[in-house]
């Protein structure tokens, strides 16, 4: 049997995630264990990755170097199907400006920026709610997701990767990044775990993957 593991590194809707993927697992063809772990050696022996979370990049890269899990993302994400949610595919740019400047993971060269503020008080930050997704190259993750749907976001920070890794773009009065990826794995900004029919179904397109 196949096995996904999320990565738990005390940060992250854990448990939103972890029940999203079951529901996702009984639409796969084959068979799929689902389960949580912080420990290395767990996570390096998976056939599949989730790195999820929600919060501030800080605590993000904190909770991975208590628990020594940095070398092991970058292991499991150059040699496996992965997918980073939310905060997580955040980590995978070089820099985020949060929290005062944080080195991340530096897997995407680029860094993670705040949104610009508008002076007219017209756009708030955060960026919270319902938002189109353009698809911008095809891609199994968006197998039965029309472009264009639309997807739950939460956050005030957010990155602009090269088309090299851009999979698909949003507007929130300004361009970027909602869905990035390379060859064997992938990540997003918004939250499937959240986001009902197209969220369960790039989910079940994920644990469906064969890179």
């Amino acid at each position: 049997m196949e096995k996904c593991v999320v990565i738990d590194y005390g940060l992250g809707n854990l448990y939103s995630v972890h029940n999203a993927l079951l529901k996702s697992a009984s639409m796969v063809s084959h068979s799929i264990q689902i389960e949580m772990s912080s420990d290395p050696d767990k996570i390096l022996a998976a056939d599949r990755i989730v790195f999820p979370g929600v919060g501030a990049i800080r605590d993000c890269m904190k909770g991975l170097h208590e628990r020594e899990l940095v070398d092991v993302v970058i292991e499991v994400f150059q040699q496996k199907p992965a997918l980073a949610i939310c905060i997580g595919m955040q980590a995978l740019a070089e820099f985020s400006a949060e929290n005062n400047g944080i080195i991340c993971l530096g897997m995407v060269p680029t860094k993670v920026t705040r949104f610009t503020p508008d002076p007219m008080h017209l756009r708030k930050i955060p960026h919270m709610g319902w938002n189109e997704v353009t698809q911008k190259s095809t891609h199994p993750l968006w197998e039965h997701i029309p472009n264009r749907s639309r997807f739950y976001f939460v956050h005030s920070y957010r990155m602009q990767a090269s088309s090299e890794f851009e999979l698909a773009a949003t507007e929130y009065g300004e361009s970027f990044s909602a869905a990035i990826g390379s060859d064997n794995w992938c990540g997003v900004q918004f939250h499937p775990e959240k986001s009902q029919k197209h969220g369960l179904q790039l989910l079940t397109n994920f644990l469906g993957w064969k890179p």
